[in-house]
């Protein structure tokens, strides 16, 4: 409702939404068998929802990657599961970021917004004395948006915690 009366929309159906979130996390299982699977426990407790496989298309002989070798694991979040995971990313794990100052303000020029995370310790649900190595992950947010504009005042009407930017006062 905020969004309609910032906007001036005139009808319903232009407000932007947000359609799904998708999480990534590329790992190399070269050394460790069972690392990939250890990974894909802690994305699916991240993310409430079993993660993806990702395997490789092709072989590349330079990174020692064959055809059909584990390289990652994705998960895509809709509806009730994805606003569960966007409120637990807003309110708890981004500010538990040591010295955070906020969200880069830099969108994909289409609406959307990616962030990525070095550490996958900062949401609640990962017991931090199990694990053996931090887990980097990408988050994609993906919205109805048309422009960065759009998509940036939907996320911070959501919440989302942007960078304050320093505009230049003229005298």
């Amino acid at each position: 409702p905020q969004l309609i009366k910032l906007k001036k929309y005139n009808n319903i159906h232009q407000v932007p939404y947000i359609q799904k979130i998708i999480i990534n996390s590329g790992i190399s299982a070269l050394s460790d068998k069972n690392w990939i699977i250890e990974v894909s426990k802690n994305i699916e407790k991240i993310a409430g929802q079993k993660p993806v496989i990702t395997k490789a298309r092709k072989s590349i002989a330079s990174f020692k990657v064959r055809q059909g070798m584990p390289l990652g694991v994705k998960v895509t979040l809709r509806n009730k599961i994805m606003y569960d995971f966007l409120l637990r990313l807003i309110s708890i794990a981004l500010p538990g970021i040591r010295d955070f100052r906020g969200a880069s303000n830099k969108f994909d020029s289409c609406g959307n917004y990616n962030i990525g995370i070095n550490d996958h310790s900062i949401f609640p649900e990962i017991n931090t004395d199990s694990n053996r190595k931090n887990i980097g992950m990408d988050i994609s947010i993906v919205t109805s948006a048309k422009t960065d504009q759009e998509g940036h005042e939907l996320l911070k009407l959501l919440g989302m915690p942007f960078r304050k930017t320093k505009q230049s006062v003229t005298n």
